[in-house]
């Protein structure tokens, strides 16, 4: 049996996007809710294709935006994560269409080690972009983008 590309899965939306109740109380008061969206690959890749030079976007922002577009209390924060990964590897993949993966950063401006690239190219290609990195941590050093509140998309 072949594995599907990235390119492949991304297209894959099965029964999404779907909101999934949920009942477990630490989550519900967590996320502010018992309605959670799984939203489609497609459309994380869609959003992060949006943000032009310059400008960056969090995980957060994706999953407030997608939640309020189906009206759902929050969006799943693990497929979220999957799908914003599988969006990135999807673009690498192919030879067009391809979208700035790299401006998506964690909810605190930190960089994606997932990434295709690894941090190399995230932090390059950011710096392309007019954007300063620094990093936190001895051991485990973590790379952020200064002042990345100021750059913010805004998804409307």
């Amino acid at each position: 049996m072949n594995q599907k590309t990235f390119n492949e899965k991304l297209e894959d939306s099965k029964d999404m996007p779907k909101i999934v109740l949920i009942d477990d109380v630490k989550s519900i008061g967590r996320y502010g809710g018992k309605q959670m969206l799984i939203a489609p690959p497609m459309e994380y890749n869609q959003i992060m294709a949006l943000v032009p030079k310059g400008k960056l976007i969090t995980i957060k922002q994706i999953r407030e935006f997608l939640a309020k577009k189906h009206d759902a209390d929050f969006t799943c924060p693990m497929t979220a994560g999957i799908f914003i990964n599988l969006s990135a590897h999807a673009s690498w993949e192919r030879n067009y269409d391809k979208i700035p993966f790299w401006r998506t950063l964690k909810k605190d401006g930190e960089l994606n080690p997932k990434y295709p690239g690894g941090i190399e190219y995230q932090m390059d290609m950011l710096k392309l972009d007019g954007h300063e990195i620094y990093t936190k941590g001895r051991k485990n050093i973590r790379y952020f983008v200064r002042n990345f509140e100021n750059n913010l998309y805004d998804l409307g």
